[in-house]
């Protein structure tokens, strides 16, 4: 084979060297969780647990199959801070971040590749994208660790343990990681409403999306008497307070007669609030939810299924996603072809992505429910639901079975955790390799439907 043909060959698409990045990261993370000092004194983890934390902890996701807090040293802690934030930024920003500064010239297959990891249509502006996604995110880091700090003193004997449970707090909620170094999540703040609120909008900063936290800073600077904000801002805020509301009144009222029964309403108010705020990707929680009734269980498990927004921390089939295929519904419904929202036109090639990714994602979460009620037989199918959805949302939420897991069902869980980080889309492009466009058409028929 000649020489040009073979280095056209095994030139890579964007989307595989992305996720070829990720796998570089989950082997370098499990180095890291590995060094001398990183465990407790006379714990020994094993090889698939040290893997499975690293993939939890590069997807950003917090399912752990051993305890964070009877495990790691603090040492180990900031281990983990390290990888949560290579995860949660990206592992294309933190790169591109390091380039900048090292006064190195962004080439354009470095565009490239920012492009598909934060699922940018164009190239215009990616390198600006870069540097305010590591600015907002650092300094709301900055500002949550700062007040969590302050106010942990009182519960902490001294500053030091309150730093640290203030930065890990503050890093685990931006980056939607759902990490804890507690033991049992924010069970002791669950009558906090102070670092429940604080929590809560370090979820939302992370969740949101980059793009729209920029475009609020812009608009917010003023100085751009012209400035609109665009579709994808309009249409991500909208469907994220949707699902927010409907997943509070949802849960209020599902656990209303149930785990809430006992608590005065502003208890269960701020409790139902939480956990919706922490479905669209975080997994903190401030009571246990095996209490919660099936019902609500399930409800929790399509929350987090939809996941966060695009170009986030948070995974799932990603907010815009579930919007376009609703709003595609709710018009084709009404007998309109096109789908016409704020004086703006969605591109059908995005309806199409739309439900590739939703219809993928089904039959991902369909396969690995059945091969999971194979490997781990006698646990009840709702629960392996809640994992699954949980793995794929990037979550970290857990009804108590993962430190359980077979080493198959732990794999399982990785991967689902994986392609919930990098994304649908990406995964798919990864598999399908270079876009070919097509040269030629076939005649055009009609099918018969429904």
């Amino acid at each position: 084979m000649k020489q040009p043909q073979l280095k056209k060959r095994l030139k890579f698409t964007p989307a595989q060297v992305i996720v070829t990045y990720y796998f570089i990261a989950i082997a370098i993370s499990v180095v890291l969780l590995s060094l001398p000092g990183v465990h407790k004194p006379g714990v020994e983890v094993a090889f698939i647990d040290s893997l499975f934390t690293a993939v939890s902890a590069v997807s950003v996701t917090g399912l752990t199959a051993v305890s964070i807090l009877d495990t790691y040293s603090v040492f180990g802690y900031f281990m983990i801070i390290l990888i949560l934030q290579l995860g949660g930024i990206g592992i294309m920003s933190l790169g591109t971040f390091v380039w900048l500064i090292a006064g190195k010239k962004i080439g354009l297959r470095e565009r490239q590749l920012i492009m598909v990891d934060h699922n940018q249509s164009n190239l215009s502006g990616v390198v600006h994208l870069i540097k305010e996604i590591v600015k907002i995110l650092l300094l709301v880091q900055t500002i949550g660790a700062a007040l969590l700090t302050l106010y942990f003193t009182q519960y902490f004997d001294t500053i030091k343990q309150a730093a640290i449970h203030g930065i890990f707090t503050s890093v685990s909620a931006t980056t939607n990681a759902g990490f804890d170094i507690t033991g049992q999540s924010l069970y002791a703040y669950h009558n906090d409403y102070f670092v429940q609120t604080i929590t809560g909008i370090l979820i939302v900063f992370g969740a949101i999306g980059f793009p729209v936290l920029i475009e609020v800073k812009e608009f917010l600077s003023n100085k751009n008497k012209n400035f609109r904000f665009s579709l994808f801002t309009k249409l991500t805020t909208i469907t994220y307070g949707a699902l927010l509301l409907f997943g509070t009144v949802m849960i209020f009222i599902l656990e209303f007669f149930n785990s809430f029964r006992s608590m005065p309403w502003h208890e269960k108010f701020f409790t139902a609030f939480f956990h919706s705020i922490s479905t669209r990707s975080a997994g903190l929680t401030t009571i246990d939810v095996t209490i919660f009734s099936e019902g609500t269980n399930f409800l929790m498990s399509v929350l987090m299924f939809i996941g966060a927004s695009p170009s986030s921390v948070g995974g799932g089939i990603r907010t815009t996603t579930f919007a376009i295929a609703l709003l595609f519904l709710i018009h084709f419904s009404r007998g309109k072809e096109n789908i016409q929202i704020f004086g703006r036109e969605i591109h059908l090639i995005d309806v199409y992505r739309s439900y590739a990714v939703i219809i993928l994602a089904l039959v991902m979460v369909f396969t690995a429910t059945i091969l999971l009620t194979v490997t781990e037989p006698g646990v009840p199918i709702s629960s392996l639901i809640f994992e699954i959805t949980s793995a794929f949302g990037t979550c970290g939420m857990s009804l108590g079975i993962t430190g359980d897991l077979s080493n198959i069902g732990k794999v399982i869980i990785m991967i689902l955790m994986f392609i919930g980080r990098v994304g649908l889309i990406s995964f798919l492009f990864t598999l399908g390799g270079k876009h070919n466009k097509t040269k030629y058409h076939y005649p055009k028929e009609r099918v018969i439907i429904g």
